[in-house]
């Protein structure tokens, strides 16, 4: 006690910056820990929004507590972050979509330029593993389909809702990344991850873990409400559409993180480290 005063519980909670991408899936996830659905003892919650290869890019320099990164990003940093174990995107037989204004090999793209949303994406880093050959250049995620319809690339890895809307651009589907990669291994596509930083140390580390698992329950406990918060994030995305996208990227893996995505998780790193892709293969720490 010092001049008669005492602490108070709100004088030792922590701000804690959760940082996700614009995108429906992440804002259906972190609903509940931003909109104060539910509490994590000691914490109170702010969010940053950026698009995925920015948050890759400052988890390089660990600015957030929390943050969601490629799966692809995490060798990087893993000397910074430890996975949590709720909060992963991955894709069962299905994943970023690599098209072009007309029906291509991934033989024909050998040399070719081809737009990905960044070097440190999983799209990007599964292309390089499926079309060794090809040059990736990077574009704004949501610029990809109009720099393939210019002809600015030979073609164009699509992210998020340009999923379910390449068609009506008039693009085509070469290869859906995901299934090229199941194909190839038996495994899911783990895509994308929720990271907290190490120096908070593992008990807050795990609240934060507790805490997201819980806001992805209630997401899907109260997904009208959740699902409408999330569209905001969708650029004009259609609600159908919408609620198609969230669960495509908002499921059991996403509660848990299940064994065969952690074995994927392996195995990607393993394969991409060997072809000299990533600049290491890192043990995982999964919380």
């Amino acid at each position: 006690m010092l001049n008669g005063s005492r602490r108070t519980p709100d004088a030792e909670r922590r701000t804690i910056t959760v940082a996700h991408s614009p995108d429906p899936d992440d804002a259906f996830m972190c609903y509940a820990l931003v909109e104060g659905k539910i509490a994590v003892k000691g914490v109170t919650f702010q969010q940053h929004l950026e698009d995925i290869q920015s948050l890759n890019r400052r988890a390089l320099h660990g600015e957030f507590e929390m943050t969601a990164i490629s799966a692809a990003a995490y060798p990087a940093v893993a000397d910074r972050y430890w996975i949590l174990s709720s909060g992963a995107s991955v894709g069962r037989g299905y994943g970023p979509l690599l098209v072009a204004t007309q029906p291509l090999s991934l033989a024909s793209l050998c040399g070719a330029p081809v737009a990905v949303p960044g070097l440190q994406t999983t799209a990007a880093l599964v292309l390089r593993l499926a079309a060794e050959n090809c040059q990736p250049v990077v574009y704004p995620f949501d610029q990809i389909p109009a720099a393939v319809l210019r002809g600015d690339v030979a073609a164009g890895v699509v992210i998020h809702e340009s999923q379910l809307t390449y068609q009506h651009d008039g693009l085509h589907k070469i290869v859906d990344l995901g299934a090229w990669w199941q194909d190839e291994t038996g495994l899911p596509l783990p895509l994308g991850l929720d990271v907290v930083r190490q120096d908070l140390g593992r008990d807050v580390a795990g609240r934060l873990a507790e805490g997201l698992r819980k806001s992805i329950r209630y997401a899907y406990e109260h997904s009208e409400d959740a699902l409408t918060y999330a569209l905001q994030f969708s650029r004009g995305l259609e609600r159908s559409l919408g609620d198609r996208f969230v669960k495509m990227y908002v499921n059991d893996d996403t509660v848990e993180l299940r064994s065969d995505a952690i074995e994927a998780l392996n195995t990607l790193y393993a394969q991409a480290h060997a072809r000299g892709l990533i600049p290491v293969n890192p043990p995982l720490t999964i919380l």
